[in-house]
């Protein structure tokens, strides 16, 4: 299987093939909560700007691959809708395209799990735009030309990604599919301030910290030891692996790095605690 990661090395040998890949910079500035209900964000367009790989252009996650018209942050657009906003930035449904950002890999991540929904060739680079300055290669500063629209096109397919509320809400006690939180520790204990309306984790679910599957250096860790973190809460692949987080950012982390371990049954609850904790109905564990 081909690993949804590319290296430097590699990246750069293909950017200077004729089949080169169209690169996107996903970068978005999400800042940590200081007190409960505190959501903040920032366009990563001013990171772009200042170091960028050449040719590469920034993309906007929560405006242009998310449903402005629905009433959380990041809900998934329509396959269209996504389909459409590549045709306009130059995508067409043949080409390859590689994503990175410079805010911690979640975005990039996303940015992945949304073009791969809808069948695209698309791959993380592995470290994002550190990784790439660290070994050398040339960045760019400030504007580049934007590329001229593709003709539009439909995707021909789509992988089954989503788990909604109401099916969670439903789940029996005896299913042995895992539901997997990919927040950090203090968040999922609730020990820690929310970007939501309350604290805590959906009853059942284990923690895998996306953040602790990969390095300091901002690039994924080895498949042992991946496997190991996963196998430590009953993750192993032998079921389906239902995901969540805040807002469906983190999770995607988790998908990035299961596929990389060949665990492709995977589905994320779009929703996550910004849609579990508004309603009050719905229980949360702390501790």
């Amino acid at each position: 299987m081909t690993s949804p990661f590319v290296t430097v090395p590699e990246l750069a040998v293909l950017l200077d093939s004729p089949a080169a890949p169209v690169v996107l910079d996903s970068s978005c500035v999400l800042h940590p909560a200081k007190f409960d209900g505190d959501y903040r964000r920032d366009s990563g367009r001013p990171r772009w700007l200042e170091a960028h790989i050449s040719g590469s252009q920034h993309v906007d996650v929560p405006s242009q691959f998310s449903d402005e018209a629905a009433t959380l942050h990041y809900s998934h657009p329509t396959p269209q809708a996504i389909a459409d906003e590549l045709a306009r930035i130059g995508i067409g449904e043949t080409d390859a395209v590689v994503v990175y950002d410079t805010t911690g890999g979640l975005f990039a991540a996303r940015l992945w799990y949304l073009l791969r929904w809808i069948g695209v060739d698309v791959r993380v680079l592995d470290g994002g735009l550190a990784a790439w300055s660290a070994a050398g290669q040339p960045t760019l500063i400030g504007e580049e030309p934007a590329p001229a629209p593709t003709a539009p096109w439909t995707p021909a397919t789509t992988l089954d990604a989503w788990i909604t509320k109401d099916e969670l809400v439903d789940r029996s006690e005896s299913d042995a599919r895992p539901l997997v939180c990919g927040l950090p520790a203090g968040s999922f204990a609730g020990s820690d301030p929310t970007r939501y309306a309350r604290r805590g984790r959906i009853p059942g679910s284990v923690n895998v910290s996306s953040r602790d599957l990969f390095a300091a250096d901002g690039t994924v860790k080895d498949d042992p030891a991946l496997r190991a973190a996963y196998a430590a809460e009953g993750v192993t692949g032998a079921e389906e692996v239902l995901l969540y987080c805040g807002g469906g950012i983190s999770a995607s982390a988790n998908a990035l790095t299961l596929v990389e371990l060949d665990i492709t049954a995977v589905r994320i609850y779009d929703g996550s605690l910004e849609e579990w904790s508004a309603d009050d109905s719905l229980p949360l564990a702390l501790g």
